[in-house]
């Protein structure tokens, strides 16, 4: 009885209507749609920076107000129009990432292979580029730029550095998941190793694949970026560079902000592509999937 007491003692000590409406309001944020609950994530937050700023009297030069950034931001959207300066910096970084991460994409998909299939790329290989993604990469790019000079060379080369190993990861991982139970089923059909390769291994693979392809376009454009502010000369990083000596923190931001909308499309183009190729991995596919299943079941 006095375990009751002191238990609904501590229950009361919180008054039920603010419980309630506590609850009310978190139910009603959680069935927000997910655009709707990003709108609202993202205006509190500007909104928190606009009074921080102006109730503490921040300079300008240290931190901009979302307002300078947003009038800053149409200002370089206006650059960004056909024949003007800043849209031929952005391509540059375009190609650099594109390159990158193409040249990533072949010689990662090579060395997954090389990982994934044999044991000595397993035990000689894997450790080896397991210690290499563990040191710092952006220090290898004063040695590219050395090595390929200032122009946009040592700029693809470093995206593809950066980009190589999520691809390799993911090709290895991917081959290795295929279970014994789907090779003695290929096995015993005598299915050829060319077929259990690309009929099998690759088709489990390709999920893990595309996983590592999307987190390697955003490391290249990282590593492009990287390598134009050190590098300079050209390119998106280049802009920021030279807004930031002018203490332009407005104009960083604002161009900060179109790199990050690159990086959202190229994501997507990824994302967009995995949904064509490995269609049968998309949560739509599977939920039917799941649900014919269900009906064969029940008609059973």
């Amino acid at each position: 009885m006095a375990h009751n007491s002191a238990s609904s003692g501590k229950r009361s000590f919180i008054p039920s209507p603010i419980v309630k409406t506590t609850m009310a309001i978190s139910r009603w944020f959680n069935n927000l749609p997910q655009v709707l609950a990003v709108a609202i994530v993202v205006l509190t937050v500007l909104v928190g920076w606009e009074v921080i700023v102006r109730l503490g009297d921040i300079p300008e030069i240290i931190l901009p107000t979302p307002t300078l950034v947003g009038a800053q931001l149409i200002t370089v959207f206006g650059q960004l129009a056909p024949g003007e300066f800043l849209l031929g910096e952005l391509w540059t970084t375009i190609q650099e990432v594109l390159i990158g991460f193409g040249i990533a994409c072949v010689v990662g998909f090579v060395i997954g292979l090389w990982v994934g299939q044999t044991k000595f790329g397993h035990k000689a290989v894997m450790p080896l580029f397991v210690a290499l993604e563990a040191t710092p990469k952006i220090a290898f790019a004063p040695v590219f730029i050395a090595w390929f000079g200032f122009g946009i060379t040592s700029k693809f080369v470093l995206a593809a550095f950066m980009s190589i190993f999520p691809i390799i990861i993911g090709t290895a991982a991917g081959l290795a998941a295929t279970t014994e139970d789907e090779l003695k089923l290929f096995k015993s059909m005598k299915a050829r190793a060319w077929d259990v390769f690309w009929k099998l291994k690759m088709l489990r693979a390709l999920p893990f694949i595309f996983a590592g392809l999307k987190i390697a376009i955003v490391a290249a454009l990282t590593g492009a970026v990287a390598a134009e502010f050190i590098g300079g000369g050209i390119g998106f990083g280049e802009q920021i560079r030279l807004a930031a000596t002018r203490l332009a923190l407005d104009r960083v931001f604002a161009l900060i902000l179109i790199l990050s909308l690159l990086g959202i499309a190229l994501f997507s183009l990824v994302a967009w592509v995995q949904k064509k190729v490995a269609f049968w991995d998309t949560p739509n596919f599977r939920q039917t999937k799941k649900g014919r299943n269900h009906s064969l079941a029940a008609t059973r």
